[in-house]
């Protein structure tokens, strides 16, 4: 119950950071301002317009968001990387799905690289964060709501212990398994911190690369389902089987060595 008081508690204070940042934007720029194609900014009439910021939930919602948010950070680009990083981290530590919509939105409003490493640095931050928290707070209620897929991922993690990192680079180059559902259940799987923090940060680079240069071309895309065609799901395929290689080197090695030490190795009672 303490837990769970002490969860609660975190998320409120989360939550009320999260709205207040989001409720107070400062003012836009001024009319008459030349937009990024020539026209003033008082056509579209921006600084009339009242926006209620909320996480979106399809494309149209993605592109009004972006619009609006590269508006405010011509004049007060602190104020929305602020406002992104916090809403990011928030969506992270918290484990709720849809950071897709926000790596696409890092690249709508920073642009490719600056969205690109954006995206790498709050998703590992984030993923850390929940891992504490799943640490501090969860486990048991992890293994209460999830019992069959903890024990999966519980069996496989065992199998390969001695090429973990390989293994979990496995997961996050093809998320077969959802990202939250990792950074929730790692602690319960007694995972070292330091191999699912650099897991996190080198695993989903292809991922946030993909999310990120769609993005950056948010105007030309129908459907958020183009994020993920069969040509890119099949090249995060081939990097995910490339990341297991060498963990499948390192195992087997490792078994061969113990077999040739079985019969010759001192015994140790």
């Amino acid at each position: 119950m303490r837990s769970f008081a002490g969860l609660a508690a975190l998320v409120a204070a989360a939550s009320v950071f999260l709205y207040l940042l989001s409720t107070h934007l400062p003012p836009g720029p001024a009319r008459g301002q030349p937009g990024p194609e020539g026209r003033e900014e008082g056509e579209e009439g921006h600084e009339h317009r009242e926006y209620r910021l909320k996480f979106p939930s399809d494309l149209d919602e993605l592109r009004e968001l972006a619009e609006m948010l590269k508006f405010y950070k011509r004049e007060h680009h602190n104020y929305v990387l602020l406002l992104f990083c916090s809403a990011y981290l928030y969506k992270q530590s918290f484990a709720i799905p849809g950071s897709s919509f926000l790596n696409v939105l890092a690249g709508a409003i920073f642009g490719p690289w600056e969205g690109l490493v954006l995206a790498c640095l709050l998703t590992t931050v984030g993923s850390t964060f929940c891992f504490l928290l799943s640490s501090a707070f969860g486990k048991q209620q992890v293994v209460q709501r999830f019992p069959q897929k903890v024990a999966l991922l519980q069996r496989k993690v065992e199998e390969n212990r001695s090429s973990l990192f390989f293994f979990l680079l496995f997961l996050r180059f093809f998320p077969m398994t959802p990202n939250w559902f990792l950074n929730i259940t790692c602690p319960v799987l007694n995972i070292p911190m330091h191999i699912f923090f650099f897991s996190v940060l080198i695993g989903l680079i292809p991922y946030n690369f993909i999310c990120v240069r769609t993005g950056s071309i948010l105007s030309e895309i129908s459907s958020l389902d183009d994020v993920f065609s069969w040509g890119t799901l099949a090249q995060l395929l081939a990097i995910a089987l490339a990341a297991l290689l060498p963990g499948a080197l390192i195992k087997r090695y490792g078994k061969a060595h113990l077999h040739g030490l079985d019969g010759n190795g001192p015994d140790r009672g």
